[in-house]
């Protein structure tokens, strides 16, 4: 059952026919699944159109993982974000990795970027503060690069 998603190309907003093409779903099930799951909140313009962001793409991505790849049913994956949402917070407070939003198939482990060490045989750092915000752009900015990468240009 297993299909190969296309790539989510670089974009700010994406329509829910876009979304449903991009996740293999049909738009009505994207909105039955904006009710069962608090995540999906797309922004709603003119005439109640949605317009999805690519972070909301990377969750509904996630969801169809879990429940048509997985086998959860709808409170197993509900119960499965929150489970995930909340290792993320307990590894943000202990100050382990560097959360960063979303997750692509060939990103590190859940999202996530480890904090660099510096070798064992050199003098103790000084310590840098991490700037996340910084670290978010640099990291949309690669997945910009990469998705121009991969469409050709």
């Amino acid at each position: 059952m297993e299909k190969t998603l296309p790539p989510i190309p670089v974009k700010r907003y994406f329509t829910i026919g876009e979304v449903g093409e991009l996740c293999g779903v049909k738009p009505h099930v994207l909105r039955y699944w904006e009710q069962e799951f608090t995540q999906l909140r797309p922004m709603k313009r003119r005439g109640n159109r949605r317009y999805y962001q690519h972070h909301e793409v990377l969750m509904i991505r996630r969801i169809r993982d879990l429940l048509y790849d997985q086998g959860f049913t709808i409170s197993g994956a509900r119960n499965k974000l929150q489970e995930l949402a909340q290792s993320e917070r307990d590894r943000r407070k202990a100050g382990d990795t560097v959360p960063l939003e979303g997750t692509e198939a060939d990103a590190p482990q859940a999202g996530e970027v480890a904090v660099a060490q510096e070798p064992a045989h050199s003098p103790a750092p000084a310590v840098r503060p991490v700037d996340l915000p910084q670290l978010l752009q640099l990291r949309r900015e690669l997945f910009e690069i990469r998705e121009l990468l991969s469409a050709g240009y």
